[in-house]
């Protein structure tokens, strides 16, 4: 007799996967001191590759994250909030240390930032709080480890993997092709065959993505990330809620998902929402390459009903906190690294782009015991979220880092003169002066993009966009030439910084 497997018992057998293999149990510090037990707690929360221009509390005309929208009633919501960069490496990086891209020169894909910043971070100045964290994204991961001399609970991402092959080649180096020979052979159905009758099965059923005993949870596929390493969302937020309730207080903890993060795998009850409904989809050219302006409907669609999965899971998150009571004495921030984009010829993040769908993050902080809303419209930064953290939790702000506290916690107001900047520099060497990239200032209402160094462009030819975010949002009208003095006066202001952040690496 055929039954199906409810979703209760397809993760418990998931769960029996890494049974197959040892993975090293997560670094626990148990031995570390307290210094005050009186402190409030802090959870950041990132949703990689969360754009603010997709949720409707920022304007949106679909519902992509209802629960948000319900729970906003008790955060301070942030309406210009930016990322520094448009991929996880520098978002991440300036998130986590309070400086730009230019400065901590995070902006190469997946490669560790400087040196210096081993001990100029989150987890360094918070060492007074037991300090937990996880990421499901391999460039999260190199800065988790560059930083972990200051972890007291790291655990290894593969550890909420359904399963993966990458794991065998680390645990074991000096017999890699016995140990690959035997997954394969114990697990892997090659040729109409495997070794083991139960568990290939479960490994073929996650690998296709959607076969008929897991269709009814994940119909376009289990969500991965790479090319073998399947997770769920819920593993994470179980894992994360869990851990919380059992480890010292005060904490800090920082937990980095993929959702919604490519390949937009949503769960069933979110597929095809948006499918039919009525979508303006605006044409608009590639600021660096000719004739390009193809949209992708069809990836914005299913894009959108992932973040649906995320905000059903965030909700289930800060219910589960509010109902264990730890919300009561706890500093719950909600945010992303960067966004994605569907237009302009691009799709994704890794580009030469920093337009609204790639910076324009959320940003929502949870205080304890907050019953009202409060919205700020002045622009900030990703780099203004540690030295906000210090502030609300009555630690010194070192003079190294580059945000400001955030209004309303800060005691002066925000002017809308200040600049927030972005950088998008992936091809340049970390070591050498940055040749190469588009550059972003937002001050004044106004937003000004400029590209240099790309094979695109004829020789020492830069290129520049000028935006009015009040009246443009969509970014459809560039008054660079119109606005000449404006935008002479942002250029100079961007170059300038980048200039003095290269002169250590100048001949």
């Amino acid at each position: 007799m055929k039954t199906k497997l409810n979703r209760r018992d397809f993760l418990k057998l998931a769960g029996l996967l890494p049974l197959t293999y040892y993975i090293p149990h997560y670094l626990i510090k148990p031995d570390h001191p307290i210094k005050n037990p009186n402190a409030q707690n802090v959870i950041i929360i990132v949703f990689d590759a969360l754009s603010a221009m997709n949720m409707e509390i920022f304007g949106y005309s679909r519902e992509t994250m209802p629960n948000l929208s319900k729970l906003a009633d008790r955060a301070t919501v942030y309406h210009n909030h930016f990322a520094s960069g448009n991929f996880t490496t520098p978002g991440t990086a300036s998130l986590l240390t309070g400086t730009y891209p230019w400065t901590n020169r995070g902006f190469v894909s997946g490669k560790p930032i400087l040196d210096e910043f081993n001990t100029k971070n989150i987890f360094s100045l918070f060492d007074q709080y037991y300090r937990i964290t996880y990421s499901h994204n391999p460039f999260v991961t190199t800065l988790q480890n560059q930083f972990a001399a200051d972890l007291d609970q790291y655990k290894p991402r593969r550890e909420l993997y359904l399963r993966s092959d990458k794991v065998i080649s680390q645990l074991f180096e000096k017999d890699e092709d016995i140990a690959l020979l035997s997954w394969v052979r114990s697990i892997k159905k090659k040729r109409g065959h495997a070794y083991s009758l139960f568990l290939s099965h479960i490994y073929q059923a996650i690998s296709e993505g959607s076969p008929e005993n897991l269709s009814e949870f994940f119909p376009r596929g289990i969500p991965f990330i790479g090319v073998d390493s399947y997770y769920l969302l819920e593993e994470a937020i179980d894992w994360t809620h869990s851990e919380l309730l059992n480890i010292p207080q005060p904490f800090l903890g920082y937990f980095h998902y993929l959702p919604p993060h490519k390949p937009y795998f949503t769960r069933k009850e979110f597929v095809d929402v948006f499918k039919n409904d009525v979508f303006i989809f605006w044409e608009k050219p590639h600021p660096i390459k000719k004739n390009t302006t193809h949209y992708y409907p069809n990836k914005h669609n299913w894009y959108d009903e992932f973040i649906l999965y995320a905000d059903a899971e965030f909700y289930r998150f800060f219910n589960n906190l509010q109902e264990s009571g730890l919300l009561e004495n706890t500093w719950l921030i909600l945010t992303s690294d960067h966004g994605e984009i569907f237009e302009r010829g691009v799709q994704g993040h890794i580009n030469e782009l920093l337009h609204q769908p790639l910076v324009r993050i959320p940003l929502l902080i949870f205080e304890p015991g907050q019953q009202t809303r409060q919205d700020v419209h002045e622009a900030t930064s990703a780099v203004d979220v540690l030295p906000t953290l210090l502030h609300l939790t009555g630690q010194e702000i070192p003079s190294w880092c580059e945000g400001e506290v955030l209004p309303p916690y800060r005691d002066s107001e925000l002017t809308r003169d200040r600049s927030v900047f972005a950088l998008e520099a992936k091809n340049n060497n970390q070591s050498s002066p940055i040749t190469t990239g588009t550059g972003m200032i937002v001050k004044g209402g106004y937003k000004l993009m400029y590209y240099f160094g790309y094979d695109t462009l004829k020789e020492n030819e830069a290129k520049y966009e000028l935006y009015d975010l009040e009246n443009d949002p969509e970014e459809l009208y560039n008054l660079a030439k119109p606005k000449l003095n404006l935008t002479e006066d942002l250029l100079d202001e961007l170059k300038a910084k980048i200039e003095e952040a290269d002169k250590p690496y100048s001949d």
